[in-house]
């Protein structure tokens, strides 16, 4: 399950475009932070996670997050400040086993497009001639179809499909999108299918569209009602800060995630009812003139977690070779900066609301909040890659002082055993 925000110029404070998305994905697939830079091809196809796809002579730079054993994206950004991001929405049209992923054509679109209105137009001809397929779970069958926030530093669009059916809508000052439809009759532009639908009387794509067992169960309509009454309270006033605050929400104000649910933003494993959490988090502040600024979470759990400032550069990319360390599959391995970080997210969780847990979070904010004072300072991309690359250093730290700490647990037994239960599929002992 995953949650996108996005607001416009006309909504922020500072008049920048800022776009944002929790990833949530299964408790053990780790994800990449991963540039790749501008690249020529040869070759006539590109082999995404399932099909080939027609390849182009250049591709651009990008900055994406992805499941590890995904060829595409669950969001990012590439050099002119174009982000997008994807949510599973779930329909009544047929999703085939084998076909492109919704992540594949963000990864696809991202490497082409140049803007948004272009990327919305490109993505809708990929839909169109190829359709939209694939099991996205590693681990067990997941297929569904896909909605999209696409954001550059002036516009922003929302696009939702069910299959071949799509629906876009332009965005005037905020918006987001989570596990259900949200567009009912108020799109800017339609598949020719859904305008014919639509001569019916009190037509709605939402409602039409949408399998409502999957879609209720995935509690995607209160998550987005949050997140959007969220977004609104505050037009005029945006901040990244407000942003993140949102993307580590949970549904209940004294929070525990052994009583966690569907609801929450900030999304805790929680068993068979709960099978997801957030894997890796991003928060772009994408600007007309100057820097974008990119703030990657590249861990799970914002609520336990630091955003770290990236840009796009060669410089930067091998920042994140350095930082990320080895790459990452779903078994531990303290060598990556996903894993190493989980290991220490766990015991956390099992702790949550402790003594411990609270003074970790305190420090963290703190750096994170000097982090961020420093980059309003930053001239340059050098002074970027200094501050980047302690952020990372200082998070690091911070979490192998608890890497070998023995961590009193709070929560139930049963809670316990589900976290047992997934890092014994994942081979971590804690």
């Amino acid at each position: 399950m995953c949650d996108i925000v996005v607001a416009t110029p006309k909504a922020t404070k500072d008049h920048v475009m800022i776009f944002a998305k929790n990833s949530d994905r299964d408790p053990n697939e780790a994800q990449i932070i991963e540039y790749i830079p501008r690249l020529k091809h040869e070759e006539g196809y590109v082999r995404t996670t399932y099909i080939e796809f027609p390849q182009v002579r250049g591709t651009y730079a990008i900055l994406i997050s992805r499941p590890w054993w995904i060829w595409g994206a669950e969001m990012g950004v590439n050099e002119f400040g174009l982000a997008i991001g994807n949510t599973a929405v779930f329909t009544r049209e047929r999703v085939p086993m084998k076909g492109l992923l919704g992540m594949d054509i963000i990864r696809l679109a991202l490497e082409r497009m140049s803007n948004a209105k272009d990327m919305l137009n490109f993505i809708i001809r990929v839909i169109e001639e190829y359709g939209q397929g694939g099991n996205a779970s590693y681990e067990h069958k997941m297929l569904y179809s896909n909605s999209f926030v696409i954001a550059d530093p002036e516009e922003a669009w929302v696009l939702e499909t069910a299959g071949k059916y799509w629906v876009a809508k332009r965005v005037d000052t905020t918006y987001s999108i989570s596990n259900a439809l949200t567009i009912e009759n108020d799109w800017d532009l339609a598949s020719d299918d859904v305008i014919r639908l639509s001569r019916r009387r009190g037509f709605s794509f939402a409602r039409y569209f949408s399998d409502k067992l999957y879609t209720y169960f995935a509690h995607g309509r209160d998550r987005r009602e949050f997140t959007y009454n969220a977004l609104r309270s505050k037009e005029g006033y945006i901040t990244p800060e407000y942003i993140m605050s949102i993307l580590r929400s949970h549904f209940t104000g004294i929070y525990y995630p052994w009583r966690g649910s569907m609801k929450d933003v900030c999304m805790h494993y929680g068993g068979y009812l709960r099978p997801t959490q957030t894997a890796s988090s991003q928060v772009s502040i994408l600007r007309r003139n100057g820097l974008s600024i990119h703030w990657f979470t590249g861990t799970s759990l914002p609520c336990l977690s630091m955003f770290k400032p990236l840009y796009l550069s060669d410089e930067f990319g091998e920042l994140l070779r350095q930082v990320m360390g080895e790459q990452p599959t779903n078994k531990y391995n303290p060598g990556n900066y996903w894993w190493f970080a989980e290991y220490v997210h766990r015991k956390l969780v099992l702790s949550y609301g402790s003594e411990v847990m609270i003074k970790y979070v305190e420090e963290l904010r703190g750096i994170e909040n000097n982090i961020m004072r420093e980059i309003e300072d930053a001239r340059g991309i050098s002074d970027l890659l200094d501050i980047s690359r302690r952020a990372f250093m200082e998070k690091r730290q911070l979490l192998q002082r608890l890497f070998d700490t023995t961590i009193p647990r709070k929560a139930p037994i049963t809670y316990i055993r589900l976290i047992m239960n997934i890092n014994k599929h994942a081979e971590l002992s804690m």
